[in-house]
């Protein structure tokens, strides 16, 4: 295994770490520690880093591979969706939001799936748009963990409130980034069923980047 995907798998090895953490906070509670959702908030900065190191060597070291572009999205959904949960727990993340969020990752998770079970194995990897969606979402999170954990109550009870407005901003990019996906698919989809079934594909010996 490369060193790209070991940073992916590590950042999913974080995932309980910082569950571990956010739940000893206990915000807007009577115990609630604000040094625990500091050190959250540190654990998710510096897994959110290793989404740009790994994607940044993989690419320099032509290390890209499929394995790295399947765990490398679902390493991102799961470290977000479970911060946007215990967001949503402390009243900062609407229900909606979260919805809106889980319908995305699981429609493209379930495109992913059915492209790689094909016949030519194809392993569809993040665009754009899906890209842009993961570093809003992970800015909003390390600005709410951040912000509560170093300001006090009033400050940070303003700061929350400036949190649950990202979090809007968050799904409406979520919901765009969908629907291109969503589109960008079916119209590939469409495009190779218009193909002349006498035609066939090149093939040669070096390995076809999906992009």
């Amino acid at each position: 295994m490369n060193l790209p995907n070991k940073l992916t798998l590590t950042r999913i090895l974080l995932v309980p770490v910082f569950m571990i953490f956010v739940s000893l906070g206990q915000y807007i509670t009577p115990s609630y520690n604000p040094r625990y959702y500091l050190i959250a908030g540190l654990i998710f900065a510096v897994a959110s880093f290793t989404d740009f190191l790994d994607g940044h060597l993989a690419r320099k070291w032509n290390m890209v591979t499929d394995f790295g572009k399947f765990a490398d999205p679902l390493a991102d959904k799961l470290l977000t969706t479970v911060a946007f949960i215990y967001m949503m727990r402390d009243g900062v993340c609407s229900p909606v939001v979260l919805c809106i969020i889980l319908a995305r990752e699981f429609a493209v998770s379930g495109l992913r799936m059915v492209a790689a079970g094909a016949k030519d194995g194809k392993v569809i990897a993040a665009n754009m748009w899906g890209k842009v969606k993961t570093v809003l979402q992970m800015l909003t999170i390390i600005f709410y963990y951040f912000t509560v954990s170093l300001t006090g109550n009033v400050l940070g009870q303003q700061c929350a409130d400036i949190a649950s407005v990202l979090c809007w901003v968050v799904a409406a990019v979520t919901a765009i980034s969908g629907i291109k996906y969503l589109w960008i698919t079916a119209a590939s989809s469409i495009r190779q069923n218009k193909r002349p079934s006498g035609c066939k594909k090149e093939t040669s010996g070096k390995k076809r980047s999906f992009l």
